[in-house]
């Protein structure tokens, strides 16, 4: 399914005018780390409106005198309840949260925070709630729902699931500075509270909707919640794609093997002359094609490997493929790689856009990076389910055993195999494939 909802706030965003300057207590910006933005200048709101909790994809389905009319009154109610004092932003527990003007998507966040007896805040990403940030003593009164294991946590996390409760409790003291650290890298979130680590990249589920993935880009929010909170020290750095992949690929590395050595097809069978390796990549060669894979099989397994599409390009990864006829039948199914925001591919079946199970399940669309970027996807496949994470972002979830209708309606006999090869359905376009790796999973 298309992901349809564009949450372009910072276009949307009421005149600077409404957050006017507060007067200046520094003489310069503060220093941000390497590479990274001030977000908030120490002297006024600029770069930030009125946000309360409010649905983002009401808010993006709006007509746009109406959602800015409701920004407008947000925003001047924020002005009622946030100042900047010597240097520090100031909430007094009320009104509506900060937001910034600008959308985020991956990020590395630096923000320091300090509050007081029985405040609740957090931090909004991409609009959706939230690392925590809370009173943690017993006094509180909130350990009956997780404040006594500390803050940091993305508390809106359905119960038992990674990262609603933090590794560690950080907290520091009444009257002392907080600082957090949090990588964010599609839904995948790592945050550090006070140097220690209190989620390990873990999904920040859909608050809003959660059979949906995260939007692609949102506003970071500051949560008001009760009591005076103040921030400061609030930096910013945008992850592009390269590095994106690196984290994504170092976290749970563990178990994982290489299958291709990055010079030839050693380990590889199928039509390899269809193909070529070309600057440590698998590229299929233009006009050729046909399904080469590993000559090992996998029953249950995770697949990692980052794959670079063409203009247009078109091709799959064979899951449980049986060594020969077309995998998208025969083999579990092809996962389809496809640059699927080329216009010639604009009115095909929702089952047959990128990342797809051709043909039985349809994906969530959006997340694929522009033609020329590495994509990273990991697969995970157990039993006669199928899993798919594109670039950070849960896009397919899926038992194809309880698929009854197809595409076309021609079915998929192998949909059901047990185990197979593992490899990738050339279809005459150049599209290149690196860094692949399967690590095997036990049966439980």
């Amino acid at each position: 399914m298309r992901n349809s909802v564009a949450l372009s706030l910072s276009r949307r965003v009421i005149a600077a005018a409404l957050l006017c300057a507060a007067p200046a207590v520094y003489a310069a910006s503060p220093e941000a780390p390497k590479g990274a933005a001030v977000l908030f200048n120490g002297e006024n709101l600029s770069g930030w409106h009125g946000m309360p909790h409010y649905n983002p994809y009401q808010l993006a389905a709006m007509k746009e005198a109406e959602r800015k009319a409701l920004i407008d009154g947000w925003t001047k109610d924020a002005r009622q309840h946030w100042k900047v004092d010597q240097g520090e932003l100031v909430n007094d527990g009320h009104g509506a949260y900060l937001a910034t003007d600008k959308d985020y998507g991956d990020i590395e966040l630096w923000i320091e925070y300090k509050t007081v007896a029985k405040a609740d805040s957090g931090i909004y990403l991409r609009a959706t709630p939230q690392v925590q940030i809370w009173d943690t003593t017993k006094e509180g009164g909130k350990w009956g729902i997780g404040a006594d294991k500390g803050s940091g946590g993305l508390w809106n996390n359905s119960p038992g699931a990674p990262g609603k409760d933090p590794l560690v409790l950080a907290d520091k003291p009444f009257g002392q500075w907080n600082k957090f650290h949090i990588i964010q890298v599609g839904e995948r979130v790592t945050v550090w509270l006070n140097d220690k680590l209190v989620v390990d990249h873990a999904r920040l589920e859909n608050f809003w909707n959660r059979n949906l993935p995260l939007v692609k880009k949102a506003p970071i929010q500051l949560q008001t919640h009760g009591g005076e909170i103040r921030w400061r020290n609030i930096f910013i750095r945008e992850i592009q794609s390269d590095e994106a992949n690196e984290i994504l690929r170092k976290h749970g590395s563990a178990g994982f093997a290489d299958v291709f050595n990055g010079k030839d097809f050693t380990g590889w069978a199928g039509p390899v002359d269809q193909y070529e390796v070309k600057d440590g990549a698998i590229v299929c060669r233009p006009h050729k094609g046909g399904t080469i894979s590993t000559k090992e099989e996998y029953a249950d397994f995770v697949a990692r490997l980052e794959y670079r599409l063409p203009p247009a390009g078109n091709n799959g990864l064979a899951i449980r493929y049986p060594g020969s006829g077309d995998s998208a039948y025969v083999g579990m199914c092809e996962l389809q790689i496809l640059d699927d925001d080329a216009p010639v591919y604009a009115h095909l079946d929702p089952r047959q856009f990128n990342a797809s199970a051709y043909g039985m399940t349809a994906v969530h669309r959006g997340y694929l990076r522009p033609t020329g970027q590495w994509n990273f996807i990991e697969v995970t496949v157990c039993g006669p389910t199928l899993r798919a994470e594109l670039n950070g972002t849960r896009v397919l979830d899926t038992d194809l055993s309880k698929v009854t209708t197809y595409m076309a309606n021609s079915a998929h006999p192998g949909k059901l195999r047990t185990s197979g090869h593992f490899g990738f359905c050339g279809h005459s376009d150049p599209v290149a494939f690196r860094d692949i790796q399967i690590k095997r999973l036990e049966k439980k």
